[in-house]
């Protein structure tokens, strides 16, 4: 096995910085250290520097390789595959995933310590209030999630949908629908609206753990009709029209006909709905008929939050 190289230096400067968050976790009694990095670097060194505290300290980087050496040294490594992903996103990504773990409590706090600026120069510490950022996203809510579709799908999912809430494509706003899990049932409730780009193709080619097959997706999601993605995260249908029965939900004033229809199927199936608002950005899963996660675009302060029900309004229901 090649020797570990690190690739992010722990310079004089960065040390400081690490020390220095440390000395926040113990001040404030925090739950965990979360060090974003950009690249592998002295791991034996932080894990010493931290010696004096029994939190848990845990380093993130995009690259699993970059980690080698890391849990040795009594650390928590936890690969990202971010890299040209934008700051917010990394460190919301470290975030849900270490909750995912269990290496950190979501109603607790958190120090992170970052490069904010620079890259590779930490330059950023951020003293981070789970309660009111993450209140939906905890662990029981994730292994509830990973019990009907795997995690890695239903994540790779909700990033897609929130570069499509984020981004949009070519400069206009896009909102879309995906329906994920219990393809057979959710089929039962579907017709095509028009053709569908997809059909035909090889399942490697349709799978949405694959970046490419995201950005088809990105260009097909301009289109009418909803996504249908199984557990492995194969799209089996696009432009898909969802015909289920809107009795007895409970949903936002506001929302139009995409997001009742995604609350509809997953009352119906087994299926976790994941919309996209074409007016907002804004991401809304579903699951059992119910909203239960919430992500605005990733340029607003809020991320995931705790969202309060409102009985629907008859006289507005446009998308938003």
């Amino acid at each position: 096995m090649a020797p570990h190289v690190a690739t992010q230096r722990l310079t004089k400067h960065n040390a400081a910085m690490v020390e220095a968050a440390i000395a926040l976790l113990k001040a404030r009694n925090a739950d965990a250290l979360l060090v974003l990095l950009d690249g592998s670097t002295d791991w034996k060194r932080i894990a010493d520097m931290a010696a004096g505290t029994d939190k848990p300290v845990i380093v993130a980087v995009d690259s699993a390789d970059d980690l080698e050496g890391a849990a040795e040294a009594g650390l928590k490594p936890l690969a990202l595959n971010k890299e040209k992903a934008p700051l917010l996103e990394r460190l919301q990504h470290a975030i849900l995933e270490s909750a995912a773990d269990e290496f950190i409590r979501t109603n607790g706090e958190v120090v992170a310590v970052y490069s904010g600026f620079h890259q590779g120069r930490l330059d950023s510490i951020s003293h981070l209030q789970l309660d009111e950022r993450m209140r939906r996203l905890t662990t029981r809510d994730l292994q509830m999630l990973e019990s009907r579709v795997p995690l890695p799908t239903i994540k790779a999912v909700i990033d897609l949908a929130a570069q499509i809430g984020r981004e949009g494509r070519e400069g206009k706003p896009v909102g879309t629908l995906f329906v994920v899990g219990d393809t057979r049932k959710v089929l039962e409730h579907s017709n095509d609206s028009g053709v569908d780009p997809f059909r035909g193709y090889n399942r490697s080619f349709r799978n949405l753990l694959d970046a490419k097959v995201q950005d088809d997706a990105k260009e097909i999601a301009q289109l009418d009709g909803a996504f249908v993605v199984g557990s492995d995260g194969v799209i089996e249908r696009s432009r898909q029209m969802l015909e289920v029965s809107h009795e007895d939900l409970t949903m936002t004033k506001g929302l139009g006909a995409r997001h009742w229809a995604a609350a509809a199927v997953t009352r119906k199936t087994k299926a976790i709905s994941v919309v996209v608002s074409q007016s907002t950005g804004t991401v809304r899963l579903y699951q059992d008929g119910n909203l239960v996660m919430r992500i605005e675009p990733m340029e607003k302060a809020v991320t995931w939050q705790e969202f309060a029900f409102e009985p629907p309004s008859s006289s507005n229901q446009s998308d938003t």
